[in-house]
């Protein structure tokens, strides 16, 4: 895990340095529109990046960025010199309840659906919800967003849901559940538009786990045992089929953090994907390496995590040696 996730921070810094566009120029230039519109003073600059550390080499920037790292001092943000933690303090709440609310929907519909579609492969009820689902797969979320906007939020019809912010001004004020109740009155449209799409992908990969399972062997012994078609799905299908889906699950630790660029734009919801965007736009080098180390050490945390589970789920897998 260590090398990996050096080398993912290795491309990372590379990669955002290398890009076009200097921080240093930006914010000088932001300092001086108000005393020399017409052209960047030199020495202004010189000094810009020297306070911020980038008149020295890239591999001592690394370097020195590395050590930082070491510490959990992921340094001070470029654009309002606020502590990157802090910031990242602030979106991460809004991004976590936005994607568990999501994923938890997204799993708790998909994979009964895909089960219940395996039982009767070829059925009109497997052929009419794939099509359902794959329709829905195929609209953009950006269009789904500005519908629901248009037709439940005020738009030109119903006027249900609020389609901007985390809460209500003034939320403060109201006792717990009252604010629990106006964050969740808040999410309910983007909420909507993370859910649809992933309904479709995640049921036909679990119709497809389900069928390759209840075709095996010990499914007709169990059968043959005379177990209920229930003990047969619940007890032995289900769980054997559980190996692949585990492997889509090591990816949900970085999703619940990258949150969702467009739709957080869309909905003005203060959270780590628009976070990353804006900071991608200014040059903010400290925020951007910090989401994406963070990233990367949620990814391969979520990938040890799978490999300890496929112990669990299967009894055939161990990690040491069976007398």
């Amino acid at each position: 895990m260590i090398p990996t996730l050096l080398g993912i921070t290795l491309i990372t810094f590379a990669m955002m340095h290398l890009a076009p566009g200097d921080p240093a120029a930006l914010k000088a230039q932001q300092g001086t529109e108000q005393l020399a519109s017409d052209q960047m003073s030199e020495e202004i600059l010189a000094q810009t990046r020297a306070l911020y550390g980038l008149d020295q080499p890239l591999p001592i920037q690394y370097l020195r960025w590395l050590g930082r790292i070491a510490t959990l001092d992921f340094g001070e943000s470029y654009r309002d010199h606020r502590p990157v933690l802090e910031k990242i303090g602030d979106a991460l709440p809004i991004t976590l309840t936005l994607n568990v609310l999501s994923i938890f929907i997204i799993y708790i519909i998909a994979i009964p659906l895909g089960a219940f579609a395996a039982l009767k492969p070829g059925s009109f009820v497997d052929r009419a919800s794939a099509i359902g689902l794959f329709v829905l797969y195929s609209l953009p979320s950006f269009w789904v967003a500005m519908m629901l906007i248009v037709y439940l939020g005020g738009g030109d019809h119903l006027n249900w849901f609020p389609i901007a912010g985390f809460i209500s001004d003034g939320a403060d004020m109201l006792p717990w559940w009252g604010k629990i109740a106006n964050i969740a009155w808040h999410l309910v449209l983007p909420v909507a538009c993370l859910t649809y799409g992933g309904f479709a992908f995640l049921s036909r990969f679990a119709r497809t786990s389900v069928l390759e399972v209840i075709r095996q062997d010990f499914i007709r012994t169990a059968r043959a045992k005379g177990c209920s078609e229930r003990q047969v799905l619940v007890r032995h299908a289900m769980r054997n089929s559980l190996i692949p889906m585990l492997t889509l699950m090591g990816a949900l630790l970085p999703e619940l953090l990258g949150g969702s660029v467009i739709i957080e734009q869309i909905f003005a919801l203060p959270g780590m994907g628009r976070l990353g965007f804006e900071s991608v736009l200014a040059r903010d080098y400290p925020v951007v390496m910090a989401i994406a180390t963070i990233s990367a050490v949620l990814t391969l945390v979520g990938i040890l995590i799978t490999d300890i589970l496929y112990v669990i789920v299967d009894p055939r897998i161990t990690y040491g040696g069976r007398r």
